[in-house]
């Protein structure tokens, strides 16, 4: 499970990993839509060539369908890295911050749970901002008598 990495210890990393951060980076990129639009081009193309068969035709829908499927996988691997490495970081500064600790490892709630929990930070935000006012305008009436 561990391999050791020039003395420092690391969890080794499995191949899907690797190979799913390689491709989202490789198909974010540019280059890799210019591809996908000359891949088109040339299909379009070769259409008279072909006489526009059935087979022509089936050629584009298996490799559009198989792209997909496989992106699918790639993009839900992308957003679960993104979602874990944004909940460490605000996990981070709860912990650091003068906010409550409480709310660290509030993703595990239930979807009920969740709401219960907004519903209260948006009641306690709402006393917050209608204590502020409250304060100007006492503020203002020291200033003013």
């Amino acid at each position: 499970m561990w391999e050791t990495d020039q003395g420092r210890n690391r969890p080794s990393r499995s191949l899907f990993p690797t190979i799913a951060n390689k491709a989202s980076q490789a198909a974010g990129r540019a280059s890799a839509f210019v591809l996908a639009c000359s891949v088109v081009i040339v299909w379009a193309v070769t259409g008279p060539i072909f006489r526009f068969s059935d087979t022509w035709q089936l050629v584009i829908n298996t490799g559009t369908t198989i792209i997909t499927f496989l992106m699918v996988f790639l993009i839900q691997n992308s957003q679960n890295r993104d979602s874990a490495a944004i909940q460490v970081k605000l996990d981070e500064l709860i912990r650091t911050g003068t906010v409550q600790n409480s709310f660290v490892g509030i993703e595990h709630l239930s979807a009920d749970e969740l709401e219960e929990l907004r519903s209260r930070c948006e009641e306690r935000a709402k006393a917050v901002v209608a204590e502020k006012r409250s304060r100007r305008r006492g503020a203002r009436r020291d200033i003013a008598g």
